[in-house]
C-alpha cells in the first residue's frame, strides 16, 4: 500500500537543493521514491524568468548523482511545478511529492503524474492541447487508482509558454487551455463548452480544481493530480476552496480548514493558491490599479497581494502563490488548496 510524503523546503538561491540533500544524507527520504515537486522561484514570474529553469536543472543534477538515473529520464518522469515571483512576504520553497511504496492503510490521499507529448507553439490554446490534458489527467488518475472524478481534489498542470516573441503572449492562453483540459476529464466543464472560442473569452466557465502555471522551460504539460483513493495510507488531507475575489479571507480559511490545518495537532505541509487581477478594474465595487500600472506587472501586484492574505492565515511565507487564473476559479477570484497532516488520535 503506497503513502504519499511531503517535504516542504526552503531556498537561499534559486538554485539550492540543500535541504533536499540534507534529507537524502540524513535517510529521511529515498530519492527514487520522489514523484513530483511544486515550488516558487524569486523571480520575475514572466517569459524570461529563468530562476525555473536554474532550479529545475539543480534538481535533477541532484537527483541523477543520488539516484544514477539520467537526468533526461528523471525530467521526463518527474514533474517539476514551478512558479516564478515571490514578492512581499512569500518565502522562496520547494514541495517534494514522495511516494514511499510500504505504507498501509485503506484509504487515503493519492498521487499520479502524466505527460503530455511536446506542444508546438501553433497547438498552444487549441482544441488538440485541451484533448491532450483532459487525456493526461486522466492518466494520471489511473495510475493514482482514483476512479471517480469527485475524489480528485486538485489538479496541478505546468503548461508550455511557447517559443519566440509569441511567448508572452501564449502564456495565458496554455493556462486558459490546460484548465479547460482538467475541467473537462473532471467533468467540471461540459464538452460542448471546453472549446477553442471560449478560451480568455467566456469567464464564467472556468474549473474550481484545476492550477496552472506556464513557463519556456517545459515543452509539455506536466500534469499532477491528487485524491483520493483506495489502497493509499492515510495521514494527509487536501483542503480546497474557491475564492470569490482577492479579498475573499473566507475562502482561504475555508480550504485550511477542510484540510483539518486549524485542528488540535494538524500540521500544515504545503499550499496552493491561484489568484486573478479581476478584469472589470474593481473589487466589491472599488477601483483597483493592477491591470493600469505601466511600472509594476499586473501578476506582480496579485502575487504580493494574494500572498499576504494566504501567507497569514497559514503563519508561514512559505506558500505557492501563482497569477494567470483563467479559468481556475470564479472571474477575479481563483483557488486554495491546502495539504496537512491530519491530527493524531
Amino acid at each position: 500500500m503506497p503513502r504519499l510524503l511531503l517535504h516542504r523546503l526552503s531556498m537561499a538561491h534559486p538554485g539550492d537543493v540543500s535541504e533536499l540533500a540534507a534529507l537524502f544524507d540524513a535517510g529521511a527520504l529515498d530519492p527514487r521514491h520522489i514523484r513530483a515537486v511544486i515550488g516558487k522561484t524569486e523571480g520575475n514570474g514572466g517569459l524570461n524568468d529563468f530562476t525555473r529553469g536554474y532550479f529545475t536543472q539543480s534538481l535533477m543534477l541532484l537527483l541523477a548523482e543520488r539516484t544514477g538515473q539520467p537526468r533526461a529520464a528523471l525530467a521526463a518522469r518527474i514533474p517539476c511545478v514551478l512558479s516564478g515571483g515571490t514578492e512581499g512576504a512569500l518565502s522562496p520553497h520547494f514541495v517534494v511529492f514522495a511516494v514511499d511504496p510500504e505504507g498501509q492503510g485503506a484509504e487515503g490521499l493519492a498521487l499520479g503524474t502524466a505527460f503530455t507529448a511536446s506542444t508546438p507553439n501553433a497547438d498552444i490554446g487549441r482544441a488538440s492541447q485541451i484533448a491532450a490534458v483532459a487525456r493526461a489527467v486522466r492518466d494520471a488518475m489511473d495510475q493514482a487508482g482514483i476512479v471517480d472524478a469527485r475524489d480528485v481534489a486538485l489538479v496541478q498542470v505546468k503548461a508550455p509558454a511557447g517559443e519566440g516573441p509569441q511567448g508572452k503572449a501564449l502564456m495565458a492562453l496554455s493556462r486558459a487551455a490546460a484548465a479547460f483540459g482538467v475541467g473537462l476529464a473532471l467533468g467540471d466543464i461540459a464538452p460542448e463548452a471546453a472549446r477553442e472560442a471560449a478560451l480568455l473569452r467566456d469567464l464564467s466557465i472556468f474549473c474550481n480544481r484545476a492550477s496552472i502555471s506556464s513557463g519556456v522551460e517545459v515543452r509539455c504539460n506536466e500534469v499532477v493530480v491528487f485524491g483520493r483513493a483506495r489502497g493509499w495510507a492515510p495521514g494527509i488531507r487536501a483542503g480546497v476552496a474557491p475564492m470569490r475575489d482577492l479579498l475573499d479571507l473566507a475562502g482561504v480559511q475555508a480550504a485550511f480548514a477542510a484540510a483539518g490545518a486549524g485542528s488540535p495537532g494538524g500540521e500544515v505541509l504545503g499550499v496552493i493558491a491561484k489568484g486573478e487581477p479581476d478584469a472589470s478594474g474593481m473589487i466589491r465595487g472599488r477601483r483597483h490599479t493592477m491591470l493600469g500600472d505601466t511600472d509594476l506587472d499586473a501578476q506582480r501586484h496579485l502575487r504580493g497581494a494574494l500572498g499576504a492574505i494566504v501567507a497569514a492565515v497559514a503563519g508561514d511565507g512559505r506558500v505557492f502563490v501563482s497569477g494567470g487564473a483563467e479559468h481556475q476559479g470564479p472571474p477575479g477570484g481563483g483557488l486554495v488548496c491546502v495539504f496537512a497532516r491530519e491530527a493524531q488520535t
